[in-house]
């Protein structure tokens, strides 16, 4: 039995996420027979109760800002705890997709084109023809995304929103028709397998991704044997090309009209909710979800 504090909640716009990802996985760890901790980092008192607990591991289960861009994996490395998923590097590389795509252009990997634009000039006239996909550059879940289609007179009212609070800086992209698909990989087992997400509106946005019915998921995806493979291929090289450890997932579009795939982002802290896809992936191989929350564990380190 080993003593994990698991860290949930945080401060990012996808706290709900991580609360659930959190519960779920705090009570796998108790049922595998270990002395668990939870810890929300929106108390400010946080290192040190971390410290205090004197955990033999962390279990992070925190997503997006704050919890999954390197800053959290900085602290644990200065604690000296192990923890797990990727590492400083490889967290905060992931977090920025501008510069993530920069080291999957150099790895050879499928993507769509875009540029990196300040907000207010994203916002002035369409910065590319239609249609295009305007995504904050350091969030996660399909957070302030906006699909801009055939048609559209103008770019997202929502860039010059006030209250905006997604940083300024957004990645605009060529949109890529077709399926959704998604990849997970386990560092040493490699790629899971390809599941196509089929949201129940129009796309798959946040409520898609997290709410009861938002969306459905076909595993493994109904498409072509090579494409499969392709996938699962570019999937393992994203995630050694960031540098990741423990659990990654791949988001790809996929236009069968033209044969184009293109990688859309890696997550290195994948959600772990009841609803979640590296979970369903794992049940498909006949893992359940205790067997990978306790291969997330094995794999704790320091210095990742």
């Amino acid at each position: 039995m080993a003593r994990v504090v698991v860290l949930l909640g945080g401060l990012s716009p996808e706290r709900p996420v991580s609360l659930s990802s959190g519960a779920g996985c705090a009570a796998a760890l108790r049922r595998l027979g270990h002395d668990v901790i939870e810890i929300d980092p929106q108390n400010p008192s946080w290192i040190a109760d971390l410290a205090s607990a004197r955990p033999d591991a962390v279990f992070n289960a925190l997503h997006g800002e704050w919890g999954e861009d390197g800053r959290t994996q900085g602290v644990l490395e200065y604690l000296k705890l192990p923890y797990t998923h990727s590492g400083v590097l490889a967290s905060a590389i992931a977090m920025d997709k501008d510069k993530s795509k920069a080291v999957f252009a150099q790895a050879g990997l499928p993507l769509a084109k875009g540029k990196l634009m300040d907000r207010h000039e994203a916002a002035k006239a369409h910065p590319m023809p239609l249609p295009y996909v305007v995504k904050p550059n350091a969030q996660g879940s399909s957070v302030g995304v906006y699909i801009v289609r055939e048609g559209a007179n103008r770019p997202p009212e929502q860039l010059l929103d006030p209250d905006w609070t997604f940083g300024d800086d957004v990645l605009v992209e060529e949109f890529i028709d077709g399926q959704e698909l998604t990849v997970a990989v386990m560092h040493d087992r490699g790629a899971l397998a390809v599941t196509e997400i089929l949201p129940a509106g129009e796309w798959y946005d946040f409520d898609a991704k997290y709410s009861e019915g938002g969306s459905r998921h076909e595993i493994p995806a109904k498409i072509p044997q090579r494409v499969a493979d392709q996938l699962m291929r570019a999937a393992e090289a994203a995630h050694h090309a960031l540098g990741c450890r423990g659990v990654s997932r791949s988001d790809f579009r996929y236009d069968p009209k033209r044969d184009v795939i293109a990688l859309l982002e890696v997550n290195t802290q994948p959600g772990m909710t009841p609803t979640s896809l590296v979970p369903e992936q794992a049940a498909y191989l006949g893992m359940s979800y205790d067997d990978i929350v306790a291969w997330i564990l094995g794999d704790a380190s320091c210095q990742r």
